[in-house]
């Protein structure tokens, strides 16, 4: 079930990162969409913009023809460059500052920090082909700087002008240039605009993801709450199992015993087994369960050993009880604690046992020791395990399910003692064990 619930984890594991990567990407692809449409707008309103000023211009440049006398003016070198240029920058000084009103104000007001860039590629003389410049000249640009212009924009236009020659003959010259022009910009604050309109999206993609992982922790809480109480519920039958067997057996020599003849003794033996089979049954009702529990007294250690001697008649029990006082500890406990003992003692070829019980300041000690088989050092660390059985001297041969220890283990920790144990093959072994208690 383990093996099966880490395959459980780790397909889901798989999906959530795929359904993880599958949002990224998809949130990645939405943003580079929405980033195209903001710089398209920007685009298409920065380009119809700067039409209107060219076509108010062009109608000025229609009556003055102003430009045109600059560009002829440079061809046929009246001026020099450096005029020129400062006459063309100058004949476009009107149209700078209206974009430059536009950008700064206008774009800003709704939300957007823009650098712009406009400036001329080339200008060539149509009717013999000459550059009238040999590189760009920028005849606007904004107060931020474009660094990475993500939108390049070209144009293209003519100047031209007619000048008639008075004569034998009337001829009508026209001088023609052909002017190409680049806009550049780039929009600062793209990011911000851009998750600002993908805000909502951004925040259920998140509420997607986190409610699938709290659904899945959730479910995987209630797993293993539910496998908790299953480990539980097998515990408890394991141990009730495993607990019935001596009360059962004893009851059957009992049984045996009064058919041969009257013994007083045997009555209170019955007795003693019918209460531990109830107190055994009431563990799988806790509802029924006495709020109190029975303590045990100093005659009771007496008892425990001698229903073994009674249950094992071939084995030579010897008790050693030096309790005289009441103690706060559950008597149907500590007996499961001398009768698992005792029992792991028999399975392993012991055919004598001693139980000493003691009180060393403020503690219990019980000391059981046996004359069995013995173990090996390196299994003295794995004997209390669950199910755990050891590995050598035969395990055919001892029966059980590995359970006498782990429940022994389990109760001595429950009530903050210890238990060590000391063995050697072929010379039996001696388990110690200390409980606190307070009067």
């Amino acid at each position: 079930m383990i093996s099966k619930s880490k395959k459980l984890i780790y397909l889901f594991a798989t999906l959530f990162l795929l359904l993880l990567g599958i949002q990224v990407y998809f949130m990645y692809k939405t943003y580079q969409v929405k980033e195209r449409d903001i710089y398209r707008t920007i685009n298409e309103r920065i380009s119809n913009f700067t039409d209107r000023l060219e076509n108010v211009h062009d109608s000025q440049e229609m009556k003055s023809d102003s430009l045109q006398k600059i560009i002829i003016q440079y061809y046929n070198k009246e001026i020099s460059k450096k005029e020129f240029i400062h006459h063309f920058m100058e004949d476009r000084k009107a149209s700078r500052e209206k974009l430059n009103h536009y950008v700064d104000d206008r774009l800003k007001k709704d939300g957007y920090q823009i650098s712009v860039r406009i400036q001329y590629n080339s200008i060539l003389h149509l009717p013999d082909s000459i550059k009238v410049i040999d590189k760009p000249i920028v005849i606007y640009e904004s107060k931020d700087k474009v660094k990475k212009p993500k939108i390049t924009s070209t144009g293209t236009w003519r100047t031209s002008s007619t000048k008639e020659l008075k004569g034998k003959d009337s001829i009508n010259e026209r001088d023609t240039f052909f002017v190409t022009s680049q806009t550049d910009f780039e929009i600062k604050n793209i990011k911000s605009l851009v998750f600002k309109e993908l805000t909502l999206l951004f925040i259920c993609c998140i509420i997607l993801l986190v409610s699938v992982l709290l659904l899945y922790i959730s479910t995987i809480k209630n797993l293993i709450k539910q496998q908790k109480q299953v480990e539980v519920l097998h515990t408890i039958v394991d141990n009730i199992s495993h607990e019935f067997k001596t009360p059962i057996a004893t009851l059957k020599i009992a049984s045996k015993t009064l058919k041969k003849g009257w013994n007083p003794e045997t009555l209170p033996l019955i007795d003693r087994q019918i209460s531990r089979l109830e107190n055994l049954m009431l563990q799988l009702h806790k509802d029924e369960m006495p709020d109190e529990m029975t303590a045990v007294t100093p005659e009771d250690w007496d008892f425990f050993v001698q229903d073994l001697a009674f249950t094992y008649p071939q084995i030579d029990f010897k008790s050693e009880n030096k309790v005289t006082e009441k103690l706060p500890f559950d008597k149907n406990l500590m007996e499961t604690v001398i009768k698992n003992l005792c029992e792991n003692s028999i399975k392993y070829g012991a055919s004598m046992v001693t139980v000493s019980t003691n009180i060393l300041s403020q503690h219990l000690e019980i000391k059981v020791s046996d004359n069995g088989q013995g173990m090996e050092s390196r299994e003295l660390k794995n004997i209390f395990e669950k199910f755990y059985r050891i590995q050598s001297n035969n395990i055919h041969n001892s029966k059980g399910l590995g359970l006498g220890l782990y429940f022994v283990k389990k109760i001595i920790t429950s009530y903050h003692g210890k238990i060590d144990v000391s063995s050697q093959p072929s010379k039996g072994s001696t388990f110690k064990i200390f409980i606190p208690y307070e009067n």
